[in-house]
């Protein structure tokens, strides 16, 4: 495995992401940001925070398998979601957690989370970018 997460000392433990990865793979992958479309290019999940997060999440993990790799390769992840307030981290979660369950993994590489104005059509709440190392 080219990835090794890790929680140092002295910074705060953060439940659905550790703060560093190590990678040592041969192959980094960079994956677009994946916004909440299926593979004919609809939105899923119109107004669903909670659906749009975890279809970006499914569609890593088809990004990820195109390429041999699974999110145990996911160096890192950022998620730009539309109007951010505190109050929708509720749902944010609960995307992860659905797609983790139906993708039988526990993602938890370092991620950033960034509040933006909008994203490329009005109906995406969210887009979440992907880069991995690969053996």
């Amino acid at each position: 495995m080219a990835i090794t997460l890790v929680n140092p000392s002295g910074l705060p433990e953060i439940d659905v992401y550790r703060q560093v990865s190590i990678a040592t793979g041969s192959k980094l992958v960079f994956i677009a940001g994946q916004v909440a479309w299926d593979a004919e290019g609809i939105t899923v999940g119109e107004g669903d925070l909670a659906a749009q997060v975890e279809q970006c999440y499914l569609n890593i993990g088809t990004a990820l398998a195109e390429v041999g790799g699974s999110f145990d390769d996911v160096a890192k992840l950022t998620a730009y979601v539309v109007d951010w307030t505190p109050d929708k981290m509720p749902l944010l979660l609960e995307g992860m957690s659905r797609a983790a369950a139906k993708l039988g993994i526990t993602p938890v590489p370092p991620a950033t989370l960034l509040g933006v104005a909008a994203l490329d059509v009005p109906d995406h709440l969210v887009e979440i970018e992907a880069t991995a190392v690969l053996d």
